[in-house]
């Protein structure tokens, strides 16, 4: 079987796991994945999931988007907020897996409907408030554009 391209994510899998000492089935059952998924996962000959990744990462005590990064599902410098805002939900205890992935459905739509889909940040250097800015400032209190001489704590005074 042919090795897949997903960088060398096996090898770091391999070093991590040796690093906290744990032998492959230990890691296999504290992340909840078979011992021989894992096993082709170490050796490249298959490319898991971002949830597989996020339950290895949680169960070596490691940054999920780092093995992201390694498996070519992320960007290094691009998307961090939003690989966040998914590792979060990925990591509820309170949901179950079709909640979290409902969640991450309805997360996405919204990202693409205000311009920042899967392709590439529609002005990735901007935050809530030029994108409250944009739609008016309405839609999410205290983060449109200040006014002179006033906080966003209260409501905006208009000379009158």
């Amino acid at each position: 079987m042919a090795t897949l391209n997903v960088g060398n994510l096996g090898e770091y899998l391999r070093e991590q796991r040796r690093n906290a000492q744990l032998s492959l089935r230990q890691l296999a059952d504290a992340a909840g994945v078979s011992n021989p998924y894992l096993s082709q996962i170490e050796r490249g000959l298959r490319k898991p999931s971002a949830e597989v990744l996020q339950q290895v990462a949680k169960a070596l005590r490691i940054s999920a988007e780092t093995l992201y990064v390694r498996a070519g599902i992320l960007d290094a410098e691009r998307d961090r907020d939003d690989v966040e805002t998914r590792a979060v939900i990925l990591a509820d205890p309170s949901l179950n897996e079709g909640q979290k992935q409902v969640l991450l459905q309805v997360y996405e739509s919204f990202r693409k409907e205000n311009g920042f889909g899967a392709d590439g940040e529609a002005g990735a250097d901007t935050g809530a408030d030029s994108r409250a800015a944009a739609d008016g400032g309405a839609s999410i209190p205290g983060t449109g554009p200040r006014t002179t001489g006033g906080s966003d704590a209260g409501p905006r005074q208009t000379a009158g």
